[in-house]
């Protein structure tokens, strides 16, 4: 196993932003094994994210995101290299519709924004399918253990009705950010709540969580109580609407949550084939978030990782 270089942030310095405006030379900031991350990859990250959550373009803002859009580059590059090692093909459906859902159906806008800020969507572009990719090859090298027993989901379902008991269900959605040691668990908490406070948490789960839910901006839809563990249910159950939570530190990651709404319906109301799609989907996600973060962690423990 190779040595991999621990990776100071503040090396990455962009003393105003003047000079993101101005011609940026393609200097190389870091190599990922034999991939490199330039200036101009980063610049293109910082504003790109920018403009996709409707952020002033300012040097407090571009400040706030180098660290975010570095590490974003790194774990994208991990992903790129570990792809090219397997058959995955593209999917120019998914990439379509995640532009589209995010450009309320006008990608032709959405590329004029990019022409009129000096920004490459092409590089846009190749960051959505390789993060399409990845999620198609997380199923597939999981597949046996992203798997849900969907006849524990159906007796649970069917001990609610017979009960006629009320159904609890809120509107969630979340933030989930990787962590790499215990070290930098409190200063990760600070960075995320700080963004939060500053972007609000749609733009900071669209551009930074590393769940599946971030195309959605973080938003689980409705999600049944008892579907929930027990520790995240008592955290819940305590928030108002509007609220957001104390972090909830996961394996290798910290989950942020925001309670958008909440209802209680009568058993006899519930449809039944959409809540059960509903909690075997939740499951899924849950599962795949864990295995990807685990798989990159350890690409990440097994990569020369050098600053230049």
């Amino acid at each position: 196993m190779r040595k991999k270089f621990f990776i100071i942030f503040f090396f990455f310095f962009i003393s105003s932003y003047s000079v993101l405006n101005s011609k940026i030379q393609n200097n190389i900031i870091l190599k990922v094994e034999n991939e490199i991350i330039t200036q101009y990859e980063i610049k293109n990250k910082i504003l790109s994210t920018l403009i996709l959550s409707n952020q002033d373009i300012n040097q407090e803002n571009i400040n706030k995101l180098k660290k975010q859009a570095l590490e974003f580059l790194i774990q994208l590059k991990l992903k790129k290299i570990e792809l090219s090692k397997h058959k995955i093909q593209k999917n120019s459906d998914q990439v379509t519709a995640y532009l589209q859902s995010i450009s309320s159906n006008n990608i032709e806008e959405l590329k004029k924004k990019f022409e009129n800020n000096n920004l490459d969507f092409g590089i846009f572009i190749e960051e959505i399918e390789i993060e399409t990719k990845w999620r198609t090859f997380v199923y597939k090298m999981y597949s046996r253990k992203i798997k849900i027993d969907e006849a524990i989901i159906n007796q649970e379902i069917k001990n609610y009705i017979q009960n006629k008991k009320d159904i609890t269900e809120y509107r969630l959605s979340e933030v989930e950010v990787a962590t790499e040691s215990n070290k930098n668990i409190n200063d990760k908490i600070l960075e995320i709540q700080d963004l939060i406070r500053k972007q609000g948490f749609e733009n900071v789960a669209f551009n930074f969580s590393t769940s599946t839910s971030s195309q959605n901006k973080g938003d689980l839809g409705w999600i049944n109580a008892k579907s929930l563990s027990k520790e995240i249910i008592k955290i819940v159950e305590k928030m108002d609407i509007g609220d957001i939570s104390q972090p909830i530190k996961k394996q290798s990651s910290l989950l942020f949550l925001k309670l958008t709404d909440k209802k209680i319906s009568k058993s006899e109301d519930i449809n039944i084939t959409k809540l059960q799609k509903n909690l075997i989907d939740q499951k899924k996600n849950e599962l795949f978030n864990l295995y990807s973060r685990s798989h990159i962690s350890k690409l990440k423990n097994t990569s020369l990782i050098e600053y230049q």
